[in-house]
């Protein structure tokens, strides 16, 4: 009878974070169900919508979560041979309580897309709950455990493996067992292959629904705001004020962290507004020296300054007709503050240079990350020029306060990084996205975009953005360490690694002494020679590491010494 590696590795990989309410499989949430409970929906769902949908559901439902499991043995074991990687979806179905399984035959070859594989179960909880609702089955009830099966193998080979059973508790059979081959090697694969597909008169009705779902906010995405993500109740309503802000030619004052997306609100304003075929104009009140910023704003003339070979229209001009997005609002110099408020309350211009006014139509949107009314109030801006521009404020709220959205936003800027990067990305562990729900996001929706930008870069094609790749510079927090020990009891896994630890080094013969001393340098050639960095790694003040590696290097003379006398 084949054997299955031991499991202590997967074993570690089961966390639980009752403080949180949270099991972990690696970096999967899981969930500890009632077998009772979710037999009963299959009883409720065999009585409502028939055998055949309820068998695909279980079977689809089986089929995806074998699938994840071999991304996990990849990654797990994928230093082994390939039959002891391979075990770890039988292990996996085990700890996870689906069924025990007994290896009988088993033969593979990835290159050559070989796979015979024929196993015993036992303790099946989907064959349990079948007949204690319905009695015993002509034909085999496993449908959920069979997807599992089906699942993991083609994800493991790369080539679809059906998986039959041949023998079913739910027939009155002693135990059940199965069979794995290729699909074209099965004369009624057809018969089976239905189960793995969403075809059922139900599903098709569950798919129009949707794609009437999808319709219906595509059609609002086009009456609304194009590209804006978001569903809380702040962001709606700062989109809300967007789309009322955009039927007239209001000033607009957008305010908000860095980051927030003050522009993006700005040219959806612009693209909804009776000025959408006109010029979009930005200038970046911070970012140009002051003694430039009225020849960008207003234009020069030929001759007006040391250099000015030509004239040249300023940014009001090129957006004649359109939207002005001044950008960084609260950073502009306080004699320029005073030629913008007359160009706005006049709406005309003069450039650097010339003496005749220019007579302009453009729409005014200001945005900063300033306390305006406090700037006012330092003497930092003028109040008349902030009272001209804030007729219609907006406060685009932090990604802190619409944490609701991230998972939504996630979604979108995978599809737009995955495109850019020409890579297919599964998505985000549940574990990566508790970390992106937990994080504060001090830079907002760009800092978010820039983390999964680089998510999408570190992960392997095709896999799953997991915590390291987003946060590969800090530790991220990780759920309590309680694991499962070998005989299936709550243990913590820190005490475990101690003792594991602690087994290594009595193993190794070395004196109380000399490890202490291993340990002392090891630290201070991590921090390159930085004796207080070592010292806080170590836990310990400066002066105490000084005195340890002392004592350590007399003892080490005086050894030799007695070595050499001896």
């Amino acid at each position: 009878m084949i054997k299955f590696p031991e499991d202590l590795d997967l074993r570690r990989l089961i966390r639980f974070s009752p403080d949180d309410g949270s099991i972990w499989l690696s970096e999967s949430r899981m969930l500890l169900l009632h077998a009772a409970s979710l037999g009963g929906m299959r009883e409720e769902m065999m009585n409502s919508v028939g055998r055949e949908f309820t068998r695909r559901v279980f079977t689809r439902m089986g089929f995806a979560s074998g699938t994840r499991d071999a991304e996990l043995a990849r990654k797990i074991r994928g230093n082994l041979s390939i039959e002891e990687a391979f075990a770890t979806g039988p292990q996996m179905h085990m700890l996870e309580g689906g069924v025990q399984v007994i290896p009988v035959h088993s033969h593979m070859d990835v290159a050559r897309g070989e796979f015979d594989g024929k196993y015993i179960w036992r303790n099946s909880w989907e064959a349990e709950a079948h007949v204690n609702a319905f009695g015993p089955q002509q034909e085999a009830v496993c449908w959920s455990l069979i997807g599992y099966a089906s699942g993991y193998t083609s994800a493991f080979m790369g080539r679809f493996i059906l998986f039959k059973e041949t023998k079913c508790v739910g027939c009155c059979d002693d135990e059940c067992r199965i069979v794995g081959r290729p699909v074209e090697e099965w004369p009624d694969a057809q018969d089976h292959m239905a189960y793995f597909e969403p075809e059922s008169i139900m599903s098709q009705l569950l798919e129009l629904s949707s794609q009437v779902e999808v319709l219906r906010s595509s059609l609002k995405a086009n009456r609304g705001l194009e590209g804006m993500v978001g569903e809380s109740p702040s962001f709606r309503q700062a989109c809300h004020l967007v789309e009322k802000a955009a039927e007239t030619n209001v000033t607009v004052l957008l305010s908000g962290e860095t980051g927030v997306g003050k522009e993006r609100f700005a040219r959806a304003i612009h693209r909804q507004s009776r000025r959408a075929d006109k010029p979009f104009v930005t200038i970046n009140c911070a970012a140009l020296p002051h003694d430039l910023i009225e020849a960008e704003l207003f234009g020069v003339e030929k001759g007006a300054y040391t250099g000015a070979a030509s004239s040249r229209a300023g940014k009001f001009e090129r957006a004649d007709g359109g939207t002005l997005l001044l950008d960084e609002l609260g950073e502009l110099p306080l004699a320029s503050q005073a030629k913008l408020l007359r160009a706005l309350q006049e709406g005309e211009i003069e450039r650097l240079g010339d003496d005749r006014p220019r007579k302009v139509d453009v729409r005014i949107i200001a945005a900063t990350n300033v306390d305006l009314p406090q700037a006012v109030k330092e003497g930092r801006f003028r109040a008349d020029l902030y009272y001209r521009i804030s007729v219609y404020p907006i406060l685009i709220p932090p990604l802190r306060e619409r944490r609701s959205d991230i998972p939504s936003l996630v979604s979108t800027l995978i599809e737009k990084f995955s495109a850019l990067h020409e890579k297919r990305i599964a998505g985000v562990t549940d574990q990566a996205m508790q970390a992106l729900l937990a994080y504060g996001w001090p830079g907002n929706v760009r800092e978010l975009g820039n983390v999964i930008e680089r998510g999408v870069i570190l992960a392997a094609q095709g896999d799953w953005i997991e915590c390291r790749d987003l946060f590969p510079n800090f530790v991220v927090p990780d759920v309590e360490r309680v694991a499962v020990d070998k005989t299936g009891a709550l243990a913590d896994q820190g005490h475990e690694q101690e003792g594991l630890l602690c087994e290594q080094i009595l193993a190794s013969g070395m004196a109380l002494g000399d490890v202490e001393s291993m340990v002392l340098r090891q630290a201070v050639a991590c921090c390159k020679g930085n004796l207080s960095a070592a010292a806080r790694l170590l836990g310990i003040t400066r002066p105490q590491l000084s005195y340890r590696l002392k004592r350590c290097e007399i003892e080490s003379a005086e050894a030799v010494g007695s070595d050499a006398g001896g």
